[in-house]
């Protein structure tokens, strides 16, 4: 009897303290975790309260953002705005009127077209960078900018490009831009004075054309025409009605057309009656008279012997070089046989 009772309370005393040691246990866990969160705490630069506001803030963050994720899923944002733009348009802010400005050369009615499918809307709901994409589509649009000028006018403001030059392509001409966009058909009756680009792909170097007359710029008022040739060369055509052959490469081009411009100074080769100017040989400059002019009758062609081209320090005289050659004279040592075909 005294054996089981004194069991009984060892198994009560044994169960009591269990607990007790793991509640123990807890609140040295709990102790340890609350120091080391102070610890790490004590190394921040700002205080716990600090801390704390911050903590409360970004749960206030995340609740908003759940919010209004929820919000956009049912469409809540979409519904507040039309509501919001109807109500604008009943107080007057609609589109009413469009006006366009910049524009010189193209049709402005293009504009207008695209800019009145937003009339009747309220402001709120123009899609002023829709509006400027379709906008930016027309050919002869640069630039433009949109603008609303509250309570009922949409203001297009227009770049134009310049027209640098007709093109002409599989019968057809055209006129481009410097970057050879093509602005709008023409007519040969009522074809601006413009150069005339000639060949394919011809509009897309209007620009190296312009760039290569900027190395004779005397020259530029005297262009007539340019025609690209095999898409790698230049014939150039002037209003006196000479037709000048350059060679390939950009830079080659470039010191042809200023030695050329050098002789045309000293000289006076155009206007002369002459018909054509090769040189695509940096070393020859050959000439080609009309047929049945008296120096072609001499010569019994109607090619001039070429000469060879005079260096860059001394530029000579093509006309003296000309009539030494004719004679047969040898005042040229350097010059070339006579050649009759055209070259490549």
């Amino acid at each position: 009897m005294t054996q089981a009772r004194i069991r009984r309370g060892g198994t009560s005393r044994l169960s009591v303290r269990e607990p007790a040691k793991a509640t123990v246990r807890a609140r040295r866990g709990a102790v340890r975790a609350r120091s080391g969160l102070e610890l790490w705490l004590s190394y921040l630069p700002i205080g716990r309260a600090t801390v704390r506001r911050g903590m409360a803030w970004a749960i206030a963050a995340l609740v908003l953002l759940a919010f209004w994720g929820v919000a956009r899923f049912f469409g809540l944002p979409a519904m507040a705005h039309m509501e919001l733009a109807e109500w604008a348009a009943r107080a007057g802010y609609q589109v009413e009127k469009v006006e366009v400005h910049g524009t010189q050369r193209m049709d402005e009615m293009a504009v207008y077209a695209i800019a009145l499918g937003q009339v009747d809307r309220s402001m709120l709901n123009v899609d002023l960078g829709k509006v400027r994409e379709e906008i930016m589509h027309l050919s002869w649009v640069s630039d433009a900018r949109i603008s609303r000028r509250l309570p009922d006018t949409l203001v297009v403001d227009i770049v134009e490009r310049k027209p640098a030059a007709v093109w002409q392509h599989e019968g057809k001409l055209a006129l481009i831009d410097a970057g050879g966009v093509v602005l709008e058909p023409v007519s040969r009756e009522g074809m601006p004075d413009l150069p005339l680009l000639v060949g394919t792909d011809a509009n897309r170097q209007a620009d190296r054309l312009a760039r290569l007359m900027e190395a004779a710029p005397a020259l530029k008022p005297l262009l007539a025409g340019a025609t690209w040739v095999g898409n790698r060369r230049w014939d150039l055509r002037f209003q006196s009605g000479e037709t000048l052959l350059l060679p390939e490469g950009d830079e080659q081009a470039a010191a042809a057309l200023v030695n050329f411009a050098r002789l045309d100074g000293i000289n006076r080769l155009l206007g002369r009656g002459i018909t054509r100017f090769d040189m695509r040989d940096p070393d020859k400059f050959i000439l080609r008279l009309p047929k049945g002019s008296a120096e072609t009758q001499s010569s019994g062609g109607g090619m001039i012997s070429p000469v060879s081209m005079p260096s860059g320090d001394e530029p000579g005289n093509v006309s003296d070089r000309a009539t030494d050659e004719k004679d047969g004279g040898s005042g040229n040592k350097g010059r070339a046989v006579t050649g009759g075909g055209e070259q490549g």
